[in-house]
Formats: C-alpha cells, sequence, structure tokens
C-alpha cells in the first residue's frame, strides 16, 4: 500500500471512527436507520465488503457479508460485535477467499482515500471473489462530507465513479445521490453517492 493509505490504517483512525459510532446522538437519533435501509433495499446478495472499518454496513447486511480492511484495529472491533471480518492479509488465507463466491463487493467511503490508481489496484484485487455478472457498489461522500475528513485524498462523485468503472470494465446501472437530492450534498455532510455496476 502507499503512503496515501497509512491515516487509515492506524490506531487513531480506528479510535476516531468508534468515537464517531458511538457519539449519544447518533445512538438516541438512530441515524443509522435510513442508510441501514438504503443498503438493504440495494439486495446485494452475499457481499463482500471491502474497507468494513468498524463493521457498521456489515450489521447492515444482517449476516449475510464479509468483511475485510487494512485497519487491524478496526477489524477487532468488527469481531467484537459478532461479524465476520478480515485484515487485508487474513483475508487472502481465510476461507471465505473463494473465487466467485459473492453476489457483490460493496466499497463504501473507501476509494475517496485514495489515488485513481490505487481504487484501480484494490478493486482489481477483490474482483475474483465476485461471480460473473455480480454487483460492484460504490458509496462515497458529497463535497459536505468529503470536506469533513482529513484522511480523504480524492474527492470522487458520479463522473469519477464512471472513470474508475471504466477502468475496471465495469458496467453501471444504477446511480443516485441518498438520503437527500444532490444539492444538498453541498450542506449535509452525510449525502452520499451511490453507484451500482455489473461485473
Amino acid at each position: 500500500m502507499t503512503e496515501q493509505h497509512e491515516p487509515t490504517s492506524g490506531h487513531d483512525y480506528a479510535a476516531r471512527l468508534q468515537r464517531l459510532e458511538g457519539a449519544r446522538w447518533r445512538q438516541v437519533l438512530n441515524v443509522q436507520a435510513p442508510y441501514r435501509w438504503n443498503i438493504r433495499r440495494l439486495e446485494l446478495g452475499r457481499t463482500l465488503d471491502v474497507g468494513c472499518g468498524l463493521g457498521r454496513n456489515l450489521a447492515h447486511l444482517g449476516g449475510n457479508g464479509v468483511g475485510v480492511d487494512h485497519n487491524a484495529e478496526a477489524i477487532g472491533v468488527a469481531r467484537s460485535k459478532g461479524l465476520q471480518a478480515y485484515t487485508s492479509e487474513e483475508f487472502a488465507k481465510s476461507p471465505a477467499a473463494v473465487p466467485g463466491s459473492f453476489d457483490s463487493i460493496l466499497l463504501a467511503h473507501v476509494v475517496e482515500h485514495m489515488s485513481f490508481e490505487d481504487a484501480v489496484g484494490l478493486v482489481g484485487e477483490y474482483l475474483p471473489y465476485l461471480r460473473p455478472s455480480g454487483s460492484v457498489c460504490f458509496i462515497t461522500p458529497q463535497e459536505r462530507g468529503y470536506a469533513t475528513d482529513s484522511t480523504h485524498v480524492r474527492f470522487v462523485d458520479f463522473d469519477k465513479l464512471g472513470e474508475l468503472c471504466a477502468a475496471l470494465e465495469l458496467s453501471p446501472y444504477r446511480h443516485y445521490s441518498f438520503p437527500f437530492p444532490r444539492p444538498v450534498g453541498k450542506v449535509f455532510p452525510y449525502n452520499e453517492f451511490v453507484l451500482v455496476a455489473r461485473s
């Protein structure tokens, strides 16, 4: 991995994710409810969650997913929640690493943390585990959300996701702004680009 990955690989990044996830207001308002609904309505089937972090989306998948992340501490937290998750190094040797065994690959808030070339390399590394005609789902932050995290490297909108798909020979078939229309992303930090492509 290149230096651009280092800010998300250590203790500080995992601790930041835990602080954000554990914020009292997030628990009281159940802010994850619409995002959980969004992940489930995509009907991704058995999913390889690349860059799973603490396992938020793995939990949203209701047990129908396997997570992988280069942050060992984050993987430890995911496992403590009863989720199936591996570090990048562990995954290749795990029983989950069966070629063609996943219906989809999910990369939620991942590719904005790296260069275009590194994103192509990362997705390409896991594509062999996707079944033929399986789906790859990308979720990236819009402007306000992008600005909130100093580990972000590159703003990745629908156009940039399209370029990534072209480089990987993926065919986009669905894209939308969530949870609010696209203009809201300039002021609301939790608005996301969602794009789903077929292998």
